[in-house]
This record gives structure tokens, sequence and C-alpha cells, in this order.
């Protein structure tokens, strides 16, 4: 029998073919005896029996309630649970049991079922295929996900992004019909999903657990709307809600409290169609059913329709929740700023990073990352070069806001669209 050091714990798992984990795993393993102390490499065997025991393993059924020998099930989901699905790849090679659980994406079920969640962040900074991913609790870039397979009208169109429980969702058009491709953690593919139910465009949108929900937007006629729909990840499937109060597009939407919450936006006009600056947000009761108006909680509240600044031209609300509590990201000022709750304020906290770069709000990101508020941006060069970086503050380390510099890439694009994907 093998024991697998994963981060240092060690978890016990069958025998393998040493060959076939070679080939698999690329070398990143290494033998060592029961008295060494070694713990630099990511992934450590020790020790070695006879493989009877996995073979009457597999004889007897395999499956999901036999992960180890002589461990009970719910020892060995948690183990599988807490290594890091980055590690998914090679796990599924140890044995059939492990293959099935990972596969068939029931690990990820397990994971939520026990509070496990890994927050990567997917981003595209370019109008194309290409989505990079960064892992901010390890600081490394992993590999992009594969192409799309869109059309060049795709490409071009504008384009909405969400991650939901193991999908991330690119809603788009080709040519006048609405389309949405689905990168699933779980197949390492792009398909299509399906359509909302009322076609929708820069709506706004959040997710909790396995759960989605988009509100407000154009229509395809370009009437802005009040409706709001609920994408489930497990089933694929979206479910009509009840009307918003307030019909808006150009909004943010954020969870916090365990309700869904759309904020600020631009909503129609009597006199001017479609350019009324919107301050209020809605609070949805997931329980009820039921919209709630919030007067002047949308961040921009203040800004007014001067300064030079028209009202089309800027970001939706930069926003972004951690630990049930609202942050924004005033991109005119620099400054970070704190949703007050009880007396329905925001109050500056704090400054952006220095590299923080953007045009009206565009080209950035401002995004809740597990315990982290992160930004994605950066400077742009006399020579039309640029990097791209990612800071990151935790509200849990001190009220005084320090960014910490995770990780930076070259790229002359600013960044298009952003989604954090926690699973």
């Amino acid at each position: 029998m093998f024991y697998l050091w994963t981060c240092s714990k060690p978890y016990c798992f069958s025998y393998v073919d040493s060959t076939s984990i070679t080939t698999f795993m690329e070398g990143e393993y290494t033998y060592i005896d029961h008295d060494d102390e070694v713990f630099d490499d990511e992934w450590y065997f020790v020790g070695e029996d006879d493989q009877e025991e996995d073979q009457n393993n597999n004889n007897n059924g395999g499956g999901f309630g036999s992960l180890f020998p002589n461990i009970d099930r719910d020892n060995s989901v948690a183990c599988l649970v807490r290594c890091s699905r980055s590690d998914y790849g090679a796990l599924s090679a140890v044995n059939r049991s492990f293959r099935a659980l990972i596969k068939s994406g029931e690990i990820y079920r397990l994971r939520r079922t026990n509070g496990v969640a890994e927050h990567w962040v997917c981003f595209s900074c370019s109008l194309g295929e290409e989505w990079d991913v960064f892992d901010p609790e390890s600081g490394s870039w992993r590999p992009h996900l594969p192409p799309m397979g869109s059309n060049e009208i795709f490409m071009c169109a504008d384009k909405e992004s969400l991650g939901v429980g193991t999908d991330l969702l690119v809603v788009g058009r080709e040519m006048h019909s609405p389309v949405i491709y689905r990168y699933s953690v779980v197949t390492n593919a792009w398909s299509s999903a399906r359509t909302m139910t009322e076609t929708r465009w820069l709506f706004g949108s959040a997710s909790l657990g396995e759960i989605g929900i988009v509100a407000g937007g154009c229509n395809a006629v370009g009437d802005i709307v009040n409706t709001a729909e609920l994408y489930n990840s497990d089933t694929g499937s979206w479910t009509p809600l009840p009307r918003m109060n307030k019909a808006r597009k150009m909004c943010s939407a954020v969870f916090m409290d365990g309700k869904f919450y759309v904020v600020g936006g631009l909503g129609p006009s009597a006199r001017h169609k479609n350019n009324r600056l919107l301050t209020c947000g809605e609070e949805y009761d997931l329980e009820a059913g039921t919209w709630r108006v919030i007067p002047h909680m949308s961040p921009l509240s203040n800004i007014g329709n001067g300064g030079g600044r028209t009202i089309e031209s800027g970001a939706p609300p930069l926003i972004a929740v951690v630990d049930d509590q609202l942050y924004a990201a005033d991109h005119r000022s620099m400054v970070l700023k704190k949703y007050e709750k009880g007396t329905g304020e925001w109050v500056s906290i704090g400054w952006l990073p220095r590299s923080t770069c953007s045009v009206n709000g565009w080209g950035m990101a401002f995004r809740a990352c597990g315990k982290r508020l992160i930004v994605i941006s950066g400077p742009r060069t006399n020579t039309g070069t640029g990097l791209i970086e990612i800071n990151a503050w935790a509200p849990s380390d001190g009220p005084r806001v320090k960014w910490t510099l995770l990780g930076r890439k070259f790229s002359n694009n600013f960044v298009y669209n952003c989604a954090i994907m926690a699973c």
C-alpha cells in the first residue's frame, strides 16, 4: 500500500503501478522511506505492500463506497474533497473508483456538501477565445482553458461571463440570435448551453454555489427589462423569477446574507430614452420570492450627470462581497469603499492599487475571490505594451487596506471578461 502526501497531509491510497503514475504525473513524485522527512515536492508515495488488497477492492465492486481499503466512505470522502482540484487529473489514475468519482462530477457535489471550494480567477484579455486561469491561493497560473470554437461574430460581440458551480457561462450573440457557451470543470471542454427563457444582454449577474441569477438588461429589440431568471449548474436549466420593481440595464449584482442584490444601472426615462441613472438597488429574497427596493445602494449615487461623464459611457458599478460585506471600487477617485448596512452609506476605507488602469471603469475587474478582494488591471507603457496585474486584499487581515501583488502577465489588451469559479 502507498501513502500519498498532498500539501504535507498524508492520505492512504491503493497500490498503483509506478510506471503509469510516472507517465501520468510527468515525474512529479518521489519515493521515500517511512523515516524520511521530505516535504518539498507536492507528491510523495511512501512504503509498498502487495496488490492483493487493491485487487479485492476492485473485484468487490469498487464504486463510490469503497474508495480506500479498510476506510469507511465518510473518511475517504473527507480525504479526497480536500485535495486540490488541480490534482484530480492525477488522482483519477489511482484506481477506477477515484476515476468514476471525479469524471462523474460527484466529487464537486461532495465538496460543496462539505463546504470545500477553491476560487480560481478566469479572465479574458482578448476578443478571441483565450481565457487565462489564476489560482490566488498558490499564486500560480493554470493552463489556459481550451478554445471555445466560436465564430467571428461571437468573438467580436459584447459578452457577459458568470461562474456558477462547475460551469463558466459566456453569454453573447451570433448574428441576430443569442448564444451561451459553457465551460465545464468536470469535462474540461466547452459546449453550447441552453439559452435563457428571455433574450437579454447588459444584465447583472451573481452566483451562490450551484445557482446563478441574472437580472435586468436589454431584450432582443433593445428595451430595458425588469425580468430575472435563475440558472442551476447541476441541471443546466433556466427558471424565470418574479419581476423586479424597476427595469434596469448595465447593473451589477451580488449575493449577500443569502439574498440576491441588483445594484445601480440605467433605467428608461420619459425625457431621454434609456439614460436615467438608477441609484437604488433591489433585494431578492429567495425563500419568499419577493423584491424590495433599497434607496441609494449604488456607489455611483453621488456622481450626477455632470463632470464631463455621460451616463451611457461608464461601466456598471464595480462591487463585490466578502464575508457578507459589500465593497466597491471607485475608478474615478481610485478609492475602495465599504457599504454600511445600518446607515445605507458608502464609506471610503483605502486606496485601490496604484497600477489600476481603466477607461471609465472598463478594462479592469473587481471581484470577490473567497476571503479576498481582487483587482485585475495593469498600466500601459509608451511602447504600447503592458502588464496585467492581480492584486488582492483580505478584509480579515485588518482595517488597513494593503494590497498584495499575487501575479502578473504581459498583455497588450485590457480585461474584457472576468469570472470566479468556486468549486
